[in-house]
C-alpha cells in the first residue's frame, strides 16, 4: 500500500457475506427450541447488540445464565451452519473488492465468525487474494470485536506497514464503530445487515445504504 493509500477492514457476516436469511432462520429455529417467540428481521435489527447475551436480555428481560448462554449459542450455531450454504456474497461485493485492490489500496477481513470456518468460506468464494489478512474469532463467542480489532490493526501495521490513521472499518453493527475507534481507525456503517439505520446512527459515524457508497466514502475519509 502506498503512503497515502487507504486500508479497508471489512466485516464479514451481514456485510460482505449476505446471510440475513440464515441468521433470522437460525435465530428463530433456536428460539423455538428455547420456548421463545419468533422474531422478525425488523425487530432483530432494532434489538440486536453486542455482546450477544445482552441481545437475549432485551428479549427475555434478564441476562441468560452461563449455562443458558452456552445452550443458546450452540443451538444458533447448529441451525446457522445448516442454512449458511444457501447464502452468497453481497451484491456487487466481488467487483468492489477487485476495484479497490486495482486502485492500489489494501483491505482485510476481521470477523467474529470462527476463524477455522471463515477462512475456507472466503477461499470458496475466490476472493482470498484481495486481502492482506483474513482474521476470524479464535476465542469464546458472544464478546465484542474491540480487542480483536486492536490486534488486527496492530498486525496490519507490523506486517504491511499499514498506518492505523489510514484504516477505515466497514461493517453493519455499532460494535464495528466502537472497535474501530478503540484501534485508532475510522468507520462507515452499512444498513444491509444486523442493525437498522436508527441503531447505527447512534454510533456517531457515517451510515450508508450500499457497500458501493461505503467504499466511496472510505476513499475520502482519510484525505
Amino acid at each position: 500500500m502506498g503512503m497515502r493509500g487507504v486500508h479497508i477492514v471489512w466485516d464479514w457476516n451481514g456485510t460482505l457475506f449476505h446471510d440475513n436469511d440464515a441468521i433470522i432462520g437460525a435465530t428463530n429455529a433456536a428460539f423455538a427450541e428455547l420456548g421463545l417467540e419468533p422474531i422478525t428481521l425488523e425487530r432483530y435489527r432494532a434489538l440486536y447488540c453486542v455482546p450477544v447475551p445482552k441481545f437475549y436480555e432485551r428479549l427475555m428481560g434478564r441476562l441468560p445464565t452461563a449455562s443458558e448462554w452456552e445452550l443458546m449459542d450452540a443451538l444458533f450455531r447448529r441451525h446457522y451452519a445448516e442454512r449458511r450454504a444457501a447464502c452468497g456474497l453481497a451484491s456487487g461485493a466481488v467487483e468492489l473488492l477487485g476495484g479497490w485492490r486495482a486502485t492500489g489500496h489494501s483491505q482485510s477481513i476481521l470477523s467474529m465468525y470462527e476463524h477455522e470456518e471463515l477462512v475456507p468460506l472466503v477461499r470458496r468464494f475466490g476472493i482470498e487474494e484481495h486481502f492482506l489478512r483474513v482474521d476470524g474469532r479464535t476465542g469464546p463467542s458472544g464478546g465484542s470485536k474491540a480487542e480483536h480489532m486492536v490486534r488486527h490493526v496492530a498486525a496490519l501495521a507490523g506486517d504491511g506497514g499499514v498506518d492505523p490513521s489510514r484504516v477505515v472499518v466497514i461493517g453493519d453493527a455499532v460494535d464495528d464503530a466502537v472497535a474501530a475507534r478503540g484501534a485508532g481507525a475510522r468507520a462507515v456503517l452499512y444498513t444491509g445487515g444486523s442493525h437498522g439505520r436508527a441503531s447505527l446512527e447512534e454510533a456517531g459515524v457515517p451510515v450508508v445504504d450500499s457497500l458501493t457508497d461505503a467504499v466511496a466514502l472510505a476513499g475520502r475519509m482519510t484525505d
